[in-house]
């Protein structure tokens, strides 16, 4: 059985990606990003410490949802892959998470859930998931 509802692949080339999976799917008026790692495109590196990989793997899901033709604003539902390195540090965690609420500061916030994970790229604190809804126009 198959569905009525055309999907759509989003293609952020500024942003990480796989050859096994969308960075994106676009199904009706919702937009689900796969999970995005804190890569930096430009420099093809992780930055050191959690709250500097929040920043960009924040970003890096800007650009997926820019792609989309959304903002971080339109997203409903954040999944924060968090390995439990991430927060060895108190000071880097909080920075973390003010970073995340500045940049999800849409009201209603966004249900979030925060796994704690093994990831499997060694230099990867953290990978974002998100569910958008796209605006109407």
């Amino acid at each position: 059985m198959t569905s009525e509802m055309e999907r759509t692949a989003i293609v952020a080339p500024n942003a990480p990606g796989g050859r096994s999976y969308s960075q994106a799917v676009g199904v009706g008026d919702f937009v689900f990003v796969a999970g995005t790692a804190s890569k930096n495109m430009e420099t093809g590196t992780f930055p050191a410490g959690i709250a500097a990989q929040m920043e960009q793997a924040i970003k890096n899901i800007g650009e997926v949802l820019a792609a989309a033709d959304c903002r971080l604003d339109d997203v409903v539902k954040v999944t924060t892959y968090i390995t439990p390195e991430a927060y060895a540090v108190d000071e880097e965690a909080v920075l973390a998470e003010e970073i995340y609420t500045r940049a999800f500061s849409a009201e209603p916030k966004p249900a979030r859930s925060s796994p704690r994970v093994a990831l499997p790229i060694p230099e990867a604190l953290i990978s974002i998931e998100a569910i958008a809804v796209r605006p109407t126009s």
